[in-house]
């Protein structure tokens, strides 16, 4: 296989994240309009990420939170999000970089937005990133969405399921 020296799989990557960037920053800036929310799950432990202590051994690994009625001083900058959030009536600021995130959801319009665990931990020179596949941006049904389907009728033991590109590559 030729090798990639324009690494296609760095701008793909980088390019979804400008779509979630750019999602963010118009939520920021006029709110989210109809019924849109989103669902965003980071590394907690990623570089950069900024959790309280009490987040943090809640949440040691991963965590999702989801931005939708209650959440306030969204800020977005060019490698990162703020936004305020409440946890068990108390109230948090979080600090997420784009690259700690793992995957995107709005489940309002079946959208969604996967990034390998592997990129997800600090950002590299491209010229040093090892060959990884491009992330995937799928359509992706929530599992309680799914059920409300009108083509298939309801199955409740089974929920979303994300295929990857890569099952379609040459090798």
């Amino acid at each position: 296989m030729a090798t990639d020296h324009i690494r296609y799989d760095v701008l793909a990557r980088d390019a979804l994240r400008g779509v979630l960037r750019r999602v963010l920053t118009d939520a920021a800036e006029h709110g989210l309009p109809g019924e849109h929310h989103f669902f965003i799950t980071f590394l907690s432990t990623a570089d950069g990420v900024k959790l309280s202590p009490r987040l943090l051994a809640q949440y040691p690994e991963e965590m999702t939170i989801i931005l939708q009625h209650q959440f306030w001083d969204l800020v977005v900058t060019e490698d990162r999000f703020e936004v305020g959030l409440s946890f068990g009536g108390i109230p948090e600021r979080l600090v997420v970089p784009f690259a700690a995130i793992k995957s995107f959801l709005d489940p309002s319009v079946q959208f969604g937005l996967q990034f390998e665990p592997s990129e997800a931990t600090a950002e590299t020179p491209a010229a040093k990133l090892p060959a990884v596949p491009a992330p995937s941006a799928l359509p992706v049904a929530a599992p309680e969405l799914a059920a409300e389907s009108k083509d298939e009728p309801a199955k409740t033991s089974e929920g979303a399921e994300v295929v990857r590109l890569d099952r379609f590559r040459k090798k």
